[in-house]
């Protein structure tokens, strides 16, 4: 069909929707307030600002928590995380089922940190009794650093109870929540988080460019001379932060003033309950949608969180993933290539300003490129 003749979706602004994991499809609303301009000192701003820092740790029972903001991207955080609160003799168990726990060990590679690794497949969560075996044995682990959900696959690992293990043996533990903060359950104080990072892009749906960690108030005060970039320094840009109420270099103002309206309309749809609630459904949809079209999921439900699915490509010779990525694209649908080392898969995102009614038109429009290249998918 010629693409002038295809329905396309959109969004607010009339751009494709982003079924990603991040950036997302945002609101016209955190879009529209970006128009306008704002000095990084003025006291305007720094109220914005101060706002943002205090709600985000209400999202996850952080009362004894202080928001620690990064210029950057997530990774930014992550990485300021594990530099600013990993001393130079800490050693850090990285528990690893995908890229970003690999990209945590580089980071402490870079930095000099040293780590034990736990690997597990990326459709499979750690053992927890491997996990208690490790600190038993291991008796100079400092430190535990998880991924709350790995968007290599979409699966959900069990911080809760990696915090347990963590508290039993007296491990400082740092979570990397980068795409499940506001959307999955998490409570700091039942996880026994020490650090939480997470970002402005993710499933506050904010705009990209603000990292932030959550730092348990006397993890971060123990943390002073760890840091192994200017930049990079939680501990100085909190105290900076105490004295002066301002970034010590440039804030992305706008994308801060956006992501204070995005935190508000967050609240206003019922905080992570009910964020948490919409991408739930939204999954479904998906989910059920895809298997009636043939399509199998990687993860069985119990591992699958509702953030971003992986689905297995088709057998089918005549299915070739670029062409389907473009076709998807023409009608306002803009997926994910597979990240997965196992096998060849391509992932949906249900997350962003996105509604079960975009999830059952991503379907159809599956369904009519399917048809429309001549691929066959066995419903099992």
């Amino acid at each position: 069909m010629p693409s002038s003749r295809l329905n396309r979706a959109a969004s607010e602004t009339g751009d494709p929707l982003l079924l990603t994991p991040g950036p997302l499809t945002t609101a016209k609303s955190v879009k529209e307030v970006m128009v306008h301009d704002w000095g990084s000192r003025d006291a305007t701003f720094l109220k914005i600002n101060r706002e943002v820092l205090e709600r985000l740790p209400e999202i996850v029972n952080g009362a004894n928590f202080v928001t620690v903001p990064v210029q950057g991207s997530g990774t930014f955080a992550v990485e300021a995380m594990l530099t600013s609160l990993v001393p130079a003799k800490g050693r850090v168990l990285v528990l690893i089922n995908g890229a970003y726990g690999h990209r945590a060990r580089r980071i402490l590679d870079i930095a000099k940190r040293k780590s034990v690794v736990y690997e597990t497949p990326e459709d499979t969560p750690p053992d927890l009794k491997k996990i208690e075996g490790i600190l038993k044995r291991s008796k100079n682990i400092t430190h535990i650093f998880a991924v709350h959900c790995e968007t290599t696959s979409g699966i959900l690992n069990p911080v809760h109870e990696i915090g347990a293990l963590a508290r039993k043996y007296g491990k400082t533990y740092l979570i990397d929540s980068m795409s499940a903060f506001g959307a999955l359950p998490l409570d700091a104080e039942k996880a026994h988080a020490d650090a939480i990072a997470a970002s402005s892009n993710k499933c506050i749906e904010g705009v990209p460019g603000l990292g932030f960690v959550l730092c348990r108030k006397s993890t971060l005060a123990g943390a002073r001379g760890n840091a192994t970039t200017l930049v990079l320094d939680l501990h100085d840009q909190a105290a900076n932060f105490e004295k002066t109420g301002q970034y010590r270099f440039t804030p992305p103002i706008h994308v801060i003033v956006s992501f204070h309206q995005a935190l508000m309309e967050f609240f206003a749809e019922g905080g992570q309950p009910g964020r948490g609630g919409r991408y739930a459904r939204n999954g479904k949809v998906l989910i059920d949608g895809m298997r009636r079209l043939g399509f199998r999921t990687l993860l069985p439900d119990a591992l699958q969180a509702p953030i971003i699915i992986t689905f297995h490509m088709p057998k089918d010779p005549k299915f070739v993933f670029q062409t389907f990525y473009d076709a998807l694209k023409d009608r306002g649908y803009v997926i994910y290539p597979g990240k997965l080392t196992v096998a060849d898969s391509f992932r949906i995102g249900c997350i962003g300003r996105l509604y079960e009614k975009d999830m059952e038109g991503a379907v159809s429009a599956v369904r009519d490129v399917l048809a429309e290249m001549g691929v066959q998918v066995p419903v099992k």
